[in-house]
């Protein structure tokens, strides 16, 4: 697998976990906490494997801005958690700054 392969299962982790973290009441319920604690430590043992190729700047950037609109997309959906204009163009001014990255920096380690 790749060192993007391995980013976006940080990603996906990380998402995960965060989507998690209401239903730990504060850490109070065992097994959401449990699955928190297990979906962060996955997250950040994929993006330390990223860190091979990819600069960590580029990787945290891509990490941490796809985390923002995934977990603001669950949180809207299935939470119905309110999402108004100026959220809605923050998100796709990060989704750009992605892209932006992924597409003609020549840092990101293609």
């Amino acid at each position: 697998m790749g060192n993007y392969g391995f980013l976006a299962i940080a990603i996906a982790c990380e998402v995960v976990a965060t989507s998690l973290l209401k239903s730990t009441q504060g850490f109070s319920r065992l097994w959401p906490s449990l699955a928190v604690g297990l979906g962060y430590v996955l997250s950040f043992y994929f993006l330390s494997l990223t860190l091979r190729t990819i600069p960590t700047g580029v990787a945290y950037a891509i990490w941490s801005g796809a985390g923002i609109v995934l977990v603001s997309g669950i949180a809207w959906v299935f939470l119905h958690q309110k999402l108004d204009a100026a959220a809605l163009i923050g998100m796709g001014l990060i989704l750009a700054g992605v892209l932006v990255i992924n597409l003609f920096s020549k840092t990101a380690g293609h």
